[in-house]
């Protein structure tokens, strides 16, 4: 008897299907970029758009989905005329793209590319945190969209704008909300994430840039980094002091693409600086350059010139797109580029394509709305597979493009460009 019911509970849960994951954050729920579901196909349909799963309307904006119990978080700008419009955060039903909730806020831009948020919404528990293109931070309650706080950058703490606005998406640690504000002494600010009191403030830079926060760990060292266009900072996340620095100036304040860990290791690439790797020491109150790119051109480039797209960084080897839309492979150890393709992407300014890893290939999604299965290796790039996603809405010189990175979840991709948002089944059946 105790045999069969061994057997009958284990086909029971054989039937029952698997937990899906969330990307609850900018670069999901372990904020490295990379989507650990299992059970996903390994190539996609070729000729035309991928069916969805559903499709909304929405407004424009560069901000990308977060994904988290069941509920999709997106944020938009309408209703612009000149400077001023309404920026909006919506709550949408992740199974039918139904909007839960829609929360408005009147804005006036005064910002490069004036074509609304751009901040990753971020999701913990029954409270989700936004932040609009002019530093508009809110917390509201995930059910209802009932604002449980809010900050003005501008008005609290009297942040300058950078030219191109606030970009950075907000950190949970435990009981803080850590962003990037750019007040003066506060580039960085600690608020209770229950009450929006604030706990600490650090930095100061003008510039304020347009990276997020991250945590790593260094050895047994957990520390808050965050690449600002004077250096690039580590800190102790549980009061702000600094624990140490490394000046890194960064022109025109183009410090965007997300810090990556590989070991005791951190790397940083900038549109025209170009790549630096560091050497942070085992008792994590130190960092030392191990290497460091010698062009600040923007054409001439060496290593890695990267402008919106996080690269992905190995022990061995880094992957990611340069200034001018080459995919490169790049020797983490020595910097030395050791092959680069358009195969994957396209040529011109700021050219921007994603890269996030999946077991042993990597889905990327270009500016031009392809979703693309490939491998990378150091030998090359071998492209497996690729469909259209969603069409590029978004007129950057003489190209049509999307600048919003996608949330992968429920074994599906979420995407969006500034007429729709959209979730397409990836799962392998």
């Amino acid at each position: 008897m105790i045999r069969r019911t061994a057997v009958v509970l284990a086909l029971l849960a054989s039937s029952l299907p698997l937990a899906a994951d969330d990307w609850p954050q900018w670069g999901g729920p372990r904020g490295d970029l990379v989507w650990r579901e299992g059970g996903i196909v390994k190539t996609l349909p070729a000729g035309g758009l991928l069916p969805r799963v559903w499709s909304t309307p929405i407004g424009e904006g560069y901000s990308g989905p977060a994904v988290a119990d069941g509920k999709v978080y997106i944020s938009d700008l309408v209703e612009r005329q000149g400077r001023k419009g309404t920026e909006r955060v919506h709550c949408l039903d992740a199974d039918t793209g139904k909007i839960l909730w829609t929360h408005a806020t009147p804005v006036e831009y005064g910002i490069g590319y004036p074509a609304g948020p751009r901040a990753t919404p971020v999701v913990d528990g029954n409270r989700v945190y936004t932040i609009g293109a002019v530093g508009d931070l809110f917390c509201f309650e995930t059910a209802t969209g009932k604002v449980v706080w809010q900050k003005s950058f501008q008005a609290d703490y009297g942040t300058a704008m950078p030219t191109w606005g606030m970009a950075a998406s907000p950190l949970v640690d435990g009981g803080q909300l850590i962003t990037l504000v750019g007040g003066k002494g506060a580039l960085l600010v600690s608020f209770d994430k229950t009450t929006g009191k604030e706990l600490w403030r650090a930095l100061d830079d003008k510039g304020i840039g347009y990276c997020p926060p991250v945590i790593f760990t260094f050895g047994e060292s957990r520390q808050l980094i965050q690449w600002h266009p004077k250096a690039v900072s580590s800190l102790d996340p549980r009061d702000g002091r600094l624990l140490w620095e490394i000046p890194f100036e960064i022109r025109m304040g183009l410090c965007i693409s997300t810090p990556r860990q590989a070991g005791n290791r951190l790397f940083l690439t900038a549109f025209y600086n170009g790549p630096m790797m560091l050497d942070v020491s085992p008792d994590g109150k130190g960092a030392t350059i191990t290497w460091k790119g010698k062009s600040d051109s923007e054409v001439n480039t060496d290593g890695l010139h990267a402008i919106m797209c996080t690269p992905w960084v190995g022990e061995t080897h880094l992957y990611g797109v340069c200034s001018y839309g080459q995919l490169r492979c790049v020797d983490a150890r020595t910097g030395e580029r050791v092959w680069e393709t358009r195969q994957a992407t396209g040529e011109g300014r700021w050219w921007n394509a994603f890269i996030v890893p999946h077991e042993d290939r990597y889905f990327l999604h270009n500016e031009q709305g392809d979703l693309i299965i490939a491998k990378l290796s150091p030998k090359g790039y071998e492209e497996l597979s690729r469909a259209k996603l969603v069409e590029p809405t978004r007129q950057v010189m003489k190209r049509m493009t999307i600048w919003s990175h996608p949330a992968f979840a429920m074994k599906s991709v979420f995407a969006r460009n500034d007429k729709e948002i959209v979730r397409v089944d990836l799962s392998e059946k």
